[in-house]
């Protein structure tokens, strides 16, 4: 028998609200004139699945398929890209509107700001998007990956030039890792999504990154979505995403549900909690969906989801494995979407919760109907090529 889902209702106090601002409409716009600058750019696809909707008694559902995002197979370039690129604006005293691809790309950024090294830790789609955006701009990355990270992954950030490893700790203290080289390195710069005291600015940019997704989706769909399904490591994706779906739709913003991995559910924790406090998970944090193996939150993101989440589920396995071969093979006339195993948890959790009569109260809590639109993000496509296969062709992590 499977373990279940685990679920909370958001019921914790209010903050301020003060890092709502970084998902703000303006920011966001700043990092999708950015992105339309470089020649790789377009928008992904916005996989709608009437057939599935009709299935699972729901209105409407819409996938956001990032694995098409600049030939890299998922969406982490736009956070680690925009985070470089208002990094080099404000060490050059100038406006990131100025920095477009052309400027990154030529002698004058060589001329003008030198060279420097980005430090990342990563399962590795955050550190494939920095060392492809480092190696675009003629700038040196150094990428370290947690143990039991896939060959093929790092294979793929090997080829884009940068020094990486694969080290024997978990990813966390593969954070602490790359900040502490950093911080020894003469012109060091750690680009991470994960916030802690004195190192915001960053985090705060990959996040407006994301918002280039969040913004496409947004503008594809074309009307308010009434739910948001949307997964998180250290939860700057959530933050980036209900951020910005909060401040379009502040009189009437749609009901998010954040999903996690339940070995590293520390959003999770901090919602049973219900204290306001983020809580950290520990220990070597081994899933399936490794881009979600993360146990120490995002103090920025976090911020964010406390005030504007509705619901956290923590995630089995096979949650993940269930909505990938959903997503696969859909319904005859709806389109299939490649989603790797981070990216696949949404659509796996929204059949459980509409199937699954043991999710009724949850259901019902969060108002998931035949008049429900909603709307998720398929983060990565076979970003592990062998481990999808086994999933989709040979049936691993099998739902009983």
């Amino acid at each position: 028998m499977n373990p279940p889902i685990q679920w909370v209702l958001n019921k914790m106090p209010a903050s301020e609200d003060r890092h709502l601002e970084v998902m703000s409409l303006p920011n966001v716009a700043k990092a999708q004139a950015f992105h339309r600058s470089f020649p790789q750019y377009g928008p992904t696809p916005l996989a709608k699945l009437p057939g599935m909707a009709a299935r699972l008694g729901l209105g409407a559902l819409s996938v956001k398929d990032e694995s098409y995002r600049f030939g890299l197979n998922a969406f982490k370039v736009l956070g680690g890209s925009f985070a470089m690129g208002r990094y080099i604006a404000r060490e050059l005293g100038r406006d990131v509107s100025e920095m477009t691809y052309d400027y990154l790309t030529g002698g004058r950024l060589k001329e003008e700001f030198g060279q420097a090294t980005f430090f990342t830790a990563t399962d590795g789609n955050h550190g494939r998007g920095v060392a492809w955006a480092a190696n675009k701009l003629g700038q040196k990355a150094v990428v370290h990956m947690p143990k039991g990270s896939a060959k093929s992954r790092f294979d793929n950030i090997a080829r884009e030039g940068a020094k990486v490893t694969i080290e024997e700790v978990n990813y966390d203290d593969c954070v602490r890792m790359a900040a502490a080289e950093a911080a020894q390195t003469e012109h060091g710069v750690v680009v991470q999504d994960t916030a802690w005291e004195g190192y915001e600015d960053i985090p705060a940019w990959i996040m407006q990154g994301y918002g280039t997704m969040a913004g496409e989706a947004a503008e594809q769909l074309g009307e308010r979505p009434t739910h948001v399904f949307v997964q998180a490591g250290v939860g700057s994706l959530a933050g980036a995403v209900v951020g910005y779906f909060a401040n379009r739709y502040s009189d009437d913003p749609p009901k998010f549900i954040v999903m996690e991995a339940q070995i590293a559910d520390c959003l999770y924790q901090g919602a049973v909690a219900g204290d306001g406090a983020p809580r950290i998970v520990g220990g070597d944090l081994q899933t399936i969906m490794a881009g979600l193996a993360c146990g120490e939150p995002n103090t920025i993101s976090w911020d964010i989801l406390r005030n504007h989440v509705d619901a956290f589920l923590s995630c089995p396995d096979w949650v993940s494995a269930w909505g990938m071969r959903m997503l696969a093979a859909p319904v005859k006339g709806d389109p299939a979407v490649t989603s790797g195993e981070s990216g696949a948890v949404g659509m796996g959790a929204l059949s459980a919760i509409m199937e699954d009569r043991g999710y009724e109260e949850l259901r019902e809590a969060l108002g998931l109907d035949e008049g429900s639109k909603v709307l998720m993000f398929s983060t990565e496509g076979d970003t592990d090529p062998d481990r999808y296969r086994k999933i989709v062709w040979d049936g691993e992590y099998p739902t009983l």
